[in-house]
């Protein structure tokens, strides 16, 4: 079985990861436990001194919405620098789901960015052009007049 990345060089196919995750925008609602008391104002201010994030209170208590590029932060690795911090997320069943959801989309983004490019159209010409590589080629050696059956 031939392995993608050799068909698609066969292909002539380039992949180009060229700024693929800039376009990537994140936007996610943090909730906090509420005890501590005040401890989402410390991660707000903890927050805001990260490059390429902004961060800002919610709409409801004890949460922060966060906005950042993919390509510099991910949700969970926001998450562990808080816990490293000492601050406590929401750990209800909704909560917990959310985050899952979230780091599951963020990291499908992250791994497809990376991954090379489909074969959507021509598909065909892999194998051509693989056939036309391999070392036999397309040369029988069985003569003419026995190949014909008359």
């Amino acid at each position: 079985m031939m392995r993608r990345e050799t068909a698609y060089k066969l292909a002539g196919r380039k992949h180009q990861h060229d700024n693929v995750l800039d376009e990537a925008h994140c936007h996610h609602i943090m909730s906090f436990a509420s005890e501590p008391a005040g401890q989402t104002e410390r991660a707000l201010l903890a927050l805001q001194q990260i490059a390429y994030l902004k961060a800002e209170l919610g709409r409801h208590p004890d949460t922060l919405s966060v906005r950042y590029e993919l390509s510099h932060h991910t949700l969970r690795e926001l998450e562990a620098y808080l816990a490293e911090q000492g601050f406590v997320l929401d750990q209800t069943w909704g909560a917990r789901l959310r985050r899952a959801f979230a780091h599951f989309c963020e990291d499908t983004q992250t791994r497809n960015a990376s991954s090379p490019q489909r074969l959507i159209k021509q598909s065909n010409q892999v194998y051509v052009k693989a056939w036309e590589h391999h070392p036999h080629g397309d040369h029988d050696d069985t003569p003419v007049e026995l190949r014909e059956i008359k």
